[in-house]
């Protein structure tokens, strides 16, 4: 019988000597406060670098959810000055929300309101304040809530924009990143706004907010899901019309958890009856991207048969908290031997042991990618350090 003790150990220790100790000792920026906006793929620091909103809020999260679940006072301390620099640089004190980055000494650079990004400082935020119990994580969360659903909630055809202006007008260019399509609407955004939604709803039992989860959980259902596929297509327009082209797995499987949780969070039987078959479909889904090695490739195309065959290290994540997750509610042992054998992937290929941290990547050939970021815009200590703790606090 599987015993998990070894593997909540492994995490940990992985979680304290190879992660966030990485970001204490190498990415603090203690010249201009806060952290630093980039550390290259061969730990090089980018004098310069800006520092994006995305980076900031999740090592807020990161450093506040291990906290809270480890105690570590070194962790508190890294997630107070995360806070800090958030409140006083990120934050649009005249229109709200936050900017999508500030130079490296702190003053807004590209001050757009991307949706994505709001929402992971509130997911920053929230976990601080169910870490600590402060107030002010508490209201800035709170307020950021509101400016979503003021500015970016669109009642007319359901959905959430993508991005405006400062002053939350329209805006030509609304992706989060240059391989992103133009669209209006997007998964991901939708995913990582139901992620921070249900992370505030732990610790503010709000009756909108109730209803704003329920609502995206509709849209993920009914709208996002491919009918017949159960993947999750990617973009859209206003009016939810998009190619329906790609299949990207790692955010199936991620997505496959984390509308579980939203679903458990709200606590209501009938409608966690209703979300549970379609999670297992969606995972489901989100298996053809697994190979005989223990990993899972990135995307495939559905109308050009082409295939991204990278190793990324968040979708190894992913794939192994979904798993247990499939092995935790739903007794799937074949499940377990999935994530088990994902992890050993990711350690014998992605773990850098010499240096610290992750690699962003490797190759069909098992060629380590060292042109992307150890630390940036998107290379942050959320996924590696969430797939610890979540191993760590589930009950498995």
């Amino acid at each position: 019988m599987f015993d998990s003790k070894n593997l909540k150990q492994e995490m940990r220790d992985v979680l304290d000597h190879n992660i966030l100790n990485y970001w204490i000792d190498h990415v603090t920026d203690h010249e201009n406060g806060g952290y630093y906006g980039e550390i290259d793929g061969y730990d090089h620091l980018v004098p310069g670098a800006e520092k994006g909103a995305i980076l900031n809020a999740r090592i807020l999260w990161a450093f506040s959810a291990a906290y809270r679940v480890t105690g570590n006072k070194e962790y508190l301390k890294a997630a107070d000055r995360a806070k800090v620099y958030i409140l006083d640089h990120f934050i649009d004190r005249q229109y709200g929300g936050v900017y999508w980055s500030v130079d490296a000494k702190g003053n807004p650079a590209d001050t757009k309101k991307q949706t994505y990004a709001i929402g992971f400082t509130i997911y920053g935020m929230s976990e601080y304040a169910r870490a600590t119990g402060d107030e002010e994580a508490l209201r800035c969360a709170i307020a950021l809530y509101h400016d979503i659903e003021n500015h970016a909630y669109d009642a007319r055809n359901n959905g959430y924009i993508e991005a405006l202006t400062r002053e939350w007008q329209p805006i030509a260019d609304m992706r989060l990143s240059d391989k992103d399509e133009n669209g209006s609407r997007t998964m991901n955004t939708h995913l990582h706004i139901i992620e921070p939604y249900t992370n505030l709803y732990r610790i503010w039992k709000d009756a909108s907010l109730e209803r704003q989860i329920r609502n995206l959980l509709q849209i993920f259902t009914k709208t996002i899901l491919h009918p017949s596929s159960y993947h999750l297509d990617l973009f859209f327009d206003d009016q939810w019309r998009g190619k329906r082209n790609i299949q990207s797995f790692g955010h199936d499987i991620e997505a496959s958890w984390l509308l579980h949780e939203s679903a458990l969070t709200l606590g209501d039987p009938s409608l966690l009856s209703q979300v549970q078959p379609i999670v297992r479909e969606i995972a489901k889904a989100a298996d053809e991207g697994l190979q005989p090695d223990g990993s899972m490739v990135y995307e495939r195309w559905t109308d050009t048969g082409k295939v991204d065959r990278q190793r990324q290290w968040w979708v190894m994540c992913e794939t192994i908290i979904g798993h247990i997750n499939l092995f935790q509610y739903f007794n799937d042992v074949e499940a377990l031997d999935i994530a088990l054998k994902c992890w050993e992937f990711t350690k014998a290929h992605l773990v850098d042991y010499d240096h610290g941290e992750w690699h962003w990547s490797i190759d069909d050939n098992g060629v380590v990618n060292l042109k992307d970021d150890k630390a940036g815009f998107w290379k942050c200590p959320y996924h590696n350090s969430r797939m610890c703790l979540e191993l760590i606090e589930r009950d498995f």
